[in-house]
This record gives C-alpha cells, structure tokens and sequence, in this order.
C-alpha cells in the first residue's frame, strides 16, 4: 500500500511539473517614456526553447539600430517535492525614436512549440530634450547620477521639487477632492520623509499606495526631463463652506551626491569618485479650496450623502407568522461620502417590534472618494396576524454632476402574518374564552346545601354592618384611583412627543455608560459612535424631531426657538463637530477621551435644566 501511495505521489508530482512547464507565455518589454535623440531597448521573452520563425511587428516610427538578438536561459528548482523547469529565449532590439509624440510598436508573433503566439503592443512617449542639458546630462538624468546638480556641487530648487495638485479647487460641502503629491528629480533621490499637517475644515483619508519598490517614470516638465514618481494622495471632504487651505509642507529629501576623490588611494578604489548623503528641504505651495454649501430646498430624507449613488432592497420573507422575524436588506451603492453617510428611516407597521438596524461597510477609497456597498439590515418582529405594508425607504443625496438633489426608494413590500398556534396567542379577538376557562364554567353553580342551616339573631347579621359596606367601599374606591391613573397613563403614552421627551435622558445616559464602556476597551472609533448616538438621540427625542432630519443648523434653530442661550448652543455645536472628526480621524482629535465624556455629560445636564424650565 506504501509503494503504491509513493508511486501515485511520483506521478502526480511529475504531471504537475509537466503542466506547469508547458505554460507558456510570450511578453514584450521597453520603457514607457524615453528622451528624443537617445537609444532604449525592446525585448520579447517566451519561457521554452522551442521556439523558432520569430517576427518583429512593422516598426516605422523607431530607428532598429540592433537585433533582434537571441539569447537563451534555463534553470531548475524542486520545492515541496514539486520540480519546476524554466527555460527563456529572449531577442532583444536596440531602438531609436524619430520625433516626438507619442508612438506604438506593434506586437510580435513566435511559434512556440507548433504554438502560434502574439505579444501585447507597447506604447512609448518619445520626450524634447532637456533644454538646460547637453546630451550628456540628460543621459545623467535617466540614471539619476548626473545632471547639473551633479557638475555644479549644488542642489538647484529645479532639481529636486514636490508639486502638490488636486483634481478640483471648486467644489460643493462634502464633495470628495484629490490630492497629490508628485516628486520631480534630476538628482539620486533616495529617501523622502514628511508629515502631513492638519486640515482644518476637511475630513482627511489616506489613498493606500502600491507596495514594494515604486519605479520612477520619465516625465517633460517646463523644459526639463525629470525622473517622477507620486509620492502620496489623499481624498479630503470640505466639511464646511468658504475659502479653505491647504498648508505647505516641508519634506525632506536626501541626495547620494557624486563628489571627486583627490587622494589616489580612493581613487584607484572607487573609480575616481564617491557618494556622499545630502539633505535638501522640499517645500510645497498651499493650495486654496472654494467650497460652496449644498442648495436650499433639501428633501426630507436627505441624509448627508453627496457624489453618485443607486439604492437596492431585499426582504427575508412575505409570508410568515406571528412573532417570526423578517429582516429587510437596503443596500447604498456608489462613490462619495460613503462613511457620513446617516442611515435611512424604515417605517414598519405600529404592530412590529423594530431593532437597531446593522450597517456593514463594504467599500474602497478611490479618487472619486469612498466607492463601494453599505448595507443596513432591518430586524423586526410583528406582534399580531393580519396584512402589512411596509412603504418604500427613500434615500436622498445630491449629485455633484448635474448638482440637485435626487430621491430614490426601494420596492413597497406587503406582508402576510399568520396567526400563531397555541393558546397563549397575542392576536386572540374580543370575547376568546380558553379552553381552561370551558372547563370552568361547569362549577359556576354549585348545589345548595340546606341542612344543617344555623340562623341568627337579629342584630348578629354581618349585612348593614361597617365591615359589610367597607367590603363595598374599599374595592369602588380603589377601582376609581385605578381608573384615574391608567386614564392618566394613557393620556401620556398617547402624547408620543411628551413620551420620548421625557424619556430622552434616561436613553442619554445609558448611551454614555456604553461609551464609557468602549472608553475603557481602549475602542477610540467605538467610544466616539457611542457618544455621538447619546447626543443625536437626546437632541432628536428631546425636540421631537427624527434623527434623518437633525443638523446642526436645525439643532441651532430650536434650541433658540425654547430659549436656550446662544453660549449653550454653541458648546453643543462645538461638540458634535469634534466628535464627528475625532469619529473618523481619531489621532487628530484636540481633546482626550475623558475630556470629550465630560462635556457631553455636562451639556446634556444643562440642556435638560434649560430645557425643562421654558413654558412651551
């Protein structure tokens, strides 16, 4: 059985081995910019040697100085048992540009193992010459070890610079803007080092760059041809209206300086020179933003969200009983301030219990901000039988393209609910008698037993005594108190603006134990959204208004129609701006955790004593 597992083992090392050196490819190589008047090289590889009637494509915008030449490699490596063979032909051209422009070369065909095969066309820009340069300076410029920084000892502010662009100066609140720094060098630039400053008025997120070795790329720019690379972006959201800044920032670049070797000793060693470290500082322009504030008539279910988005919905089920759950899926799509964007309100039936919905963020920073899926998920549980609507969600956003408001909804879904089985059923109609009362009502009336009957003296009846009328007194009077206060109880539940106003601390206070909570975990992203949520649902339950329609503005606005001081609904605005950056940029919050606790605690404290002490 061994030797048979072993052989099976063998064979099936070996067709893996075979299989993976039959793969074949064919690619073509050269670089994507070159420098008019210079030679560059094009290669085609294919991995076997089996090749032959290899034909170059008609090449006319490009002198063929050499080639194409052939050249041929092999090697063999066995990792985890498994053999792997590479073996490459590789024919090379030496190529010279004719003019300027921009040019393709066409693809080249092979016939690899009695396989037809074509390589990929490349694209090259053929670049001016340097006009500060001679011929030789510019070829120092490709290799990054010459130039005139080089000749002249000296780092000239147009050898080395970083220019900081965005993508857009004009924009509306909350619209997403790219920004990118782009590194320019004739110099051997070896490390950049830099922080970027705090920017005030935007919501700020890092573009992740690709890892591993970055290469330089060619690049014309006023005159000169600069090895360049993007150094880092970032997509920022104006969190406000107005002229808003982007600071200069200082970089640091350092530069392996070519220096001439006088003692003969280093120079026979090194060739006659060396390389010495130069620190040079980069400093970029500012950059100045115009945003404009999103146009009045907002729509009721505008919930913060601007760039491109589309809305979709599911639902678990339409047919179910009493007491099962039924969860509705509402997926955001698009590209935009994904991340601030509130979460819209379903209206389920007065029947169902409805949860906290669930939000899964399912999205990547591109330049056009934040592109991707959230979903929210809806639980909700109905109480009682019969048939239910839920009515469309409507999601509003503005379009930064034909700038106005949109309004989508999902699908009206209608639902049958059964009735549950058993007898504890909440949904049993007016008059239901149970099986154990049936049951009951066969004792009802009972035999009158007549003999052995005792009869009193007159004055010994308990009837028209103290304790016979308390027997009836007691019981009207507490049936009355009763009555009064469940009539007083319902009044006040009815009042569902008085309910929810009343109850808005306790709620507060229970959100803020749960950022303590999040506080304590070391969660800073946790603590914010929980305090957040404490001060949103107070404000929302204490003016009676829906968290979908809640701003800062309209907070403004009816904390000043209930007299509160201008003071007070400043320091609550200040809050929840300092949250909601902390929210999403917690490293840069001016204020620690504790001290952001504190003040929430305390203006909601005011707020209830302000806010209690005004006649509506």
């Amino acid at each position: 059985m061994k030797k048979l597992l072993l052989t099976f083992t063998l064979l099936v090392s070996a067709f893996a081995s075979y299989v993976q050196a039959e793969e074949l490819t064919f690619t073509a190589e050269a670089p994507s910019a070159v420098v008019m008047g210079e030679t560059f090289r094009l290669s085609y590889t294919v991995n076997t040697h089996k090749a032959k009637n290899f034909r170059v494509g008609n090449i006319t915008d490009f002198d063929i100085l050499m080639g194409p030449s052939q050249s041929s490699s092999s090697s063999t490596s066995i990792v985890n048992g498994v053999r792997t063979s590479s073996r490459t032909l590789t024919y090379t051209c030496i190529l010279r540009p004719k003019k300027e422009g921009t040019y393709t070369i066409p693809a080249a065909t092979i016939t690899a193992e009695d396989k037809q095969m074509i390589s990929k066309a490349l694209t090259v820009k053929v670049l001016p010459p340097d006009q500060r340069s001679s011929a030789a300076s510019s070829s120092g410029a490709q290799s990054g070890r010459g130039g005139s920084a080089s000749q002249s000892g000296q780092i000239a502010d147009d050898d080395l610079f970083i220019v900081a662009t965005v993508n857009k100066k004009k924009v509306y609140e909350q619209e997403a803007i790219l920004l990118t720094y782009k590194i320019y060098t004739t110099v051997n630039l070896t490390n950049v080092s830099g922080k970027m400053p705090d920017l005030k008025g935007f919501h700020t997120q890092e573009v992740e760059m690709p890892k591993g070795n970055r290469e330089f790329q060619l690049e014309h720019y006023k005159g000169r041809n600069y090895r360049t690379i993007v150094w880092s972006q970032y997509v920022l959201f104006p969190q406000q209206s107005g002229q808003l800044e982007i600071p200069s920032i200082t970089f640091e670049g350092t530069i392996a300086q070519r220096v001439q070797n006088y003692d003969p000793f280093e120079a026979f060693f090194n060739g006659g020179s060396s390389y010495v470290n130069v620190q040079k500082s980069i400093r970029t322009p500012k950059l100045t933003i115009d945003v404009s504030p999103l146009p009045a008539g907002k729509p009721a279910s505008f919930s913060g969200g601007v760039g491109d988005f589309s809305i979709s919905s599911t639902i678990s089920t339409t047919e179910l009983k009493e007491n099962e759950a039924v969860t509705l899926k509402v997926i955001i799509s698009g590209t935009g301030n994904m991340k601030l964007i509130r979460t819209p309100e379903v209206n389920f039936p007065a029947d169902f219990e409805v949860y906290d919905p669930k939000v899964d963020n399912k999205y990547t920073l591109k330049a056009g901000g934040q592109a991707g899926n959230k979903v929210i998920e809806y639980l909700a549980i109905p109480r009682f039988g019969g048939t239910y609507t839920i009515p469309p969600v409507e999601f509003s956003y503005f379009d930064v393209k034909s700038g106005a408001y949109k309004t989508l909804k999902t699908p009206e879904y209608t639902l049958n609910v059964a009735k549950g089985s058993g007898s504890s059923s909440t949904s049993a109609p007016v008059g239901y008698v149970s099986k154990e009362e049936l049951r009951l009502l066969g004792q009802d009336i009972r035999y009158i037993n007549l003999k052995d009957t005792h009869y009193r003296p007159k004055g010994q009846f308990f009837f028209g005594t103290m304790g016979y009328w308390l027997w009836y007194i007691v019981p009207l009077v507490a049936f009355i108190v009763l009555m009064i206060v469940y009539r007083k109880q319902a009044v006040e539940n009815a009042n569902i603006a008085k309910t929810r106003t009343k109850k808005a601390s306790k709620v507060a206070t229970r959100r803020l134990k749960m950022a303590k909570k999040k506080m304590a975990e070391k969660d800073k992203a946790g603590f914010y959204d929980e305090v957040l949520k404490a001060i949103w649902g107070y404000l929302s339950d204490k003016l009676n208004m829906p968290q979908a329609e809640l701003s800062k503005d309209n907070i403004a606005t009816e904390l000043a129609a209930r007299q509160v001081n201008e003071a007070l609904i400043g320091e609550c605005s200040e809050l929840l701006g300092e949250c909601e950056f902390a929210r999403y940029a917690p490293t840069l919050s001016g204020s620690s955790e504790e001290q952001v606790y504190d003040k929430a605690a305390s203006l909601m404290n005011k707020l209830e004593n302000q806010i209690k002490n005004v006649k509506r």
